[in-house]
């Protein structure tokens, strides 16, 4: 058998991973019809087929989800540690890809960025706006920021923002012909607008808390979206009403384009955590954004 060089083996381990070769093509910087060759030239010299292909996916074998498991933590071991000879520049460089949600991209991750990013022009910081959970070994994210209570115990976790607090907001229109909700049992009644989350397809459920006991309610209504900023322009358009971050919809609710409802349900919980792999090794430029982001409130 002859033996496959690392260059053969980094193309399989991109395209196993992104499970498309046109994400992998992207990533490695060669057409696809040239990866899809190296991974048929290195499937025929192995003797087994390592990708099943379709016309809309590709999965690993046994034999394909064998061999990643086998070389992905080697090939990672070796990056991460050129990634760290950065340390012997004078200044911090390289990419930092972060998986996000867009409340805490705007309210956290772009305006610590603004300040850092102009210092330190060799570094680049790339956001991915992603609302539900990601795996960000598998998917090669240095990191992620999401909820404190949702990261896995697995990860490290450094507090990046405050606490947070949710708010219940209709526009004055909406509430003119009807009664405002007293208890979260009282949104039944009410036409309210629906948050999904692309990655699982599935809704929101609405939380909320009395007397320490939390409360979860599945809202009905007319409109469902996948993103805050148009639930909130629904709210304002009188369409109902809107479960958003008590941030977000401050404003409006100050100059009374909103009218904010169940406040006395709405406690605060735990705000906006950056984790990563704690066996990873971090770059320079990553302590360096860590620590522009950690919160000292």
């Amino acid at each position: 058998m002859a033996r496959p060089n690392f260059n053969d083996l980094l193309a399989f381990r991109a395209v196993a991973r992104e499970r498309s070769f046109t994400r992998a093509a992207a990533q490695t910087g060669v057409s696809t019809s040239a990866l899809s060759h190296t991974i048929r030239g290195l499937e025929e010299r192995l003797g087994i087929r390592l990708l099943t292909r379709t016309t809309r996916s590709v999965v690993p074998t046994e034999a394909g989800e064998r061999l990643l498991g086998a070389i992905g933590p080697h090939f990672d071991g070796i990056e991460t540690e050129l990634a760290a000879l950065n340390a012997l520049r004078d200044k911090p460089a390289g990419t930092i890809r972060i998986t996000t949600g867009i409340h805490a991209a705007q309210t956290i991750l772009e305006p610590a960025l603004a300040k850092l990013l102009p210092d330190f022009p060799d570094i680049e910081v790339e956001l991915s706006m992603d609302f539900g959970f990601v795996d960000i070994v598998a998917r090669r994210f240095d990191a992620g920021v999401r909820l404190g209570e949702t990261i896995a115990q697995d990860m490290v976790a450094v507090r990046i923002g405050p606490e947070i607090r949710m708010a219940a907001v209709g526009s004055p229109g909406y509430f003119t012909s009807r009664e405002r909700p007293r208890t979260p049992q009282g949104l039944a009644e009410h036409n309210c607008i629906n948050l999904r989350f692309p990655t699982h397809g599935g809704l929101y459920v609405w939380e909320f808390e009395e007397d320490g006991r939390a409360i979860n309610v599945r809202v009905e209504g007319q409109l469902i979206v996948n993103e805050i900023a148009l639930a909130r322009q629904a709210a304002r358009d009188g369409l109902g009403i809107a479960y958003l971050p008590e941030d977000y919809v401050q404003r409006d609710v100050e100059t009374g384009r909103l009218v904010r409802v169940l406040e006395p349900w709405c406690p605060p919980f735990p705000g906006y955590y950056l984790y990563y792999p704690s066996r990873r090794q971090q770059s320079p430029a990553f302590n360096l954004l860590l620590e522009a982001l950690r919160f000292r409130g």
